[in-house]
C-alpha cells in the first residue's frame, strides 16, 4: 500500500522548528516582519492572503498587509514596494499574484530588493538557486524538497520527472532536484510522448495546472508521486472520470458543487505509487510554511 506524504505533519514540524528562532529574534531585537499586498480581490488571492496573515500571528511573525483597488497603475504599486524596501522593520515584501493585466509584473518583481524577496522569484535569487548560493528559495519547490527529505527519501542518482516549466514552480523545482544530484528531465507542452518520459521517472512532480491528468500510464509502478497542482472541478462529467463514478464522492461533489483535484490522478496515483501527496494536505500546506521561513533567515541575516 502507498504510504502518503502528509503535508499536514511536516508542515507543523517546520513551523514548530520556527517558533523559537522568532522568539528568540523577538526578545534580542525585534519581530521578523512580512508585508503582503493585495492588488484587486481575486477570490483565491484573499483566500492565500488570509492564511498567510493568520500563520504569521500563530508564529509571532509582524505582518501588515497592503491592499489596493484594482485600478492600482504599476507606478503606484513600484512606490509602495519602494517605501517597503527602505523600511528596517521589514524582512519580507510579497506582491501576491496574478496582478490586474495594466500592471507591469515583471517591473514589479525587479522593484523588490532581493534580500527581502521572500517568494524567491528575482532574477538575482534565481540566479543564485542556478549557482546554488544562499538565497530565498521559491517557496513551493523548496517545500518540496522537505516533504522528500523528511520522508527520508534522496533523490540521489534518481531519475525525475518535472511536468512543467513554470517560473515559480517546474524550472526552480528542477534545478533543487538537479543540486539534490537527481537525474532530471523538464517536461512542457511540447514534450514527445509525454507518457512514455513520465513513466521512466522514479520521482515525478507534475506542476501543470490540468486536472487528474496524469493517470496511469503516466506512472511507474514504485515511483514517488508529488503533486503540486490544486485545481477544482465544478463539470460533473470530469467529476465521474476523476472519482470513476464513486456514489459516496459523486454525493460530496454534489453536496459542494465542485471537487479539489491535483494534476494526477488520485487513484491511480495511490495504486500505482510508493509514495505520494494528496491534494489537497499535500504540497500546498508547504508553500507558506517555507514562506515563513524564508522571512525568518531573512530577519536573521538582517538582525545578526
Amino acid at each position: 500500500m502507498a504510504r502518503i506524504l502528509d503535508g499536514k505533519v511536516i508542515n507543523q514540524q517546520i513551523l514548530d522548528e520556527l517558533k523559537p528562532r522568532i522568539a528568540h529574534l523577538t526578545s534580542a531585537r525585534r519581530a521578523p516582519g512580512l508585508v503582503v499586498i493585495l492588488v484587486g480581490n481575486d477570490p483565491a488571492s484573499e483566500i492565500y492572503v488570509r492564511n498567510k496573515v493568520k500563520t504569521c500571528l500563530e508564529l509571532g511573525v509582524h505582518s501588515e498587509e497592503i491592499r489596493l483597488p484594482d485600478t492600482t497603475t504599476t507606478a503606484e504599486l513600484l512606490a509602495h514596494i519602494e517605501t517597503l524596501n527602505q523600511r528596517p522593520a521589514i524582512d519580507g515584501i510579497l506582491v501576491q499574484m496574478p496582478l490586474p493585466k495594466q500592471v507591469d509584473s515583471r517591473a514589479v518583481l525587479l522593484a523588490i530588493r532581493p534580500d527581502k524577496d521572500v517568494d524567491g522569484f528575482h532574477p538575482f535569487n534565481v540566479g543564485q538557486l542556478v549557482a546554488n548560493a544562499p538565497a530565498p528559495r521559491s517557496c513551493t519547490p523548496a517545500g518540496v524538497m522537505e516533504i522528500l527529505r523528511r520522508s527520508g527519501i534522496d533523490p540521489a542518482g534518481s531519475d525525475a520527472v518535472v511536468v512543467g516549466r513554470s517560473d515559480i514552480v517546474g524550472k526552480p523545482m528542477a534545478m533543487l532536484l538537479l543540486h539534490a544530484h537527481a537525474t532530471v528531465t523538464i517536461c512542457h507542452s511540447k514534450t514527445q510522448n509525454l507518457p512514455e518520459v513520465c513513466k521512466r521517472a522514479q520521482i515525478l512532480v507534475a506542476a501543470i495546472g490540468r486536472p487528474a491528468m496524469l493517470t496511469a500510464e503516466y506512472i511507474r509502478p514504485g515511483a514517488v508521486v508529488i503533486d503540486v497542482g490544486m485545481n477544482r472541478v465544478s463539470s460533473r462529467p470530469e467529476a465521474e472520470r476523476i472519482t470513476r463514478g464513486d456514489a459516496e464522492k459523486l454525493a460530496r461533489f454534489e453536496k459542494r458543487g465542485s471537487l479539489l483535484v491535483g494534476d494526477v490522478h488520485p487513484l491511480d496515483m495511490a495504486e500505482l505509487s510508493e509514495a505520494y501527496t494528496p491534494v489537497p494536505g499535500g504540497v500546498g500546506l508547504l508553500t507558506i510554511a517555507m514562506l515563513m521561513s524564508n522571512t525568518v533567515q531573512s530577519a536573521e541575516h538582517r538582525l545578526k
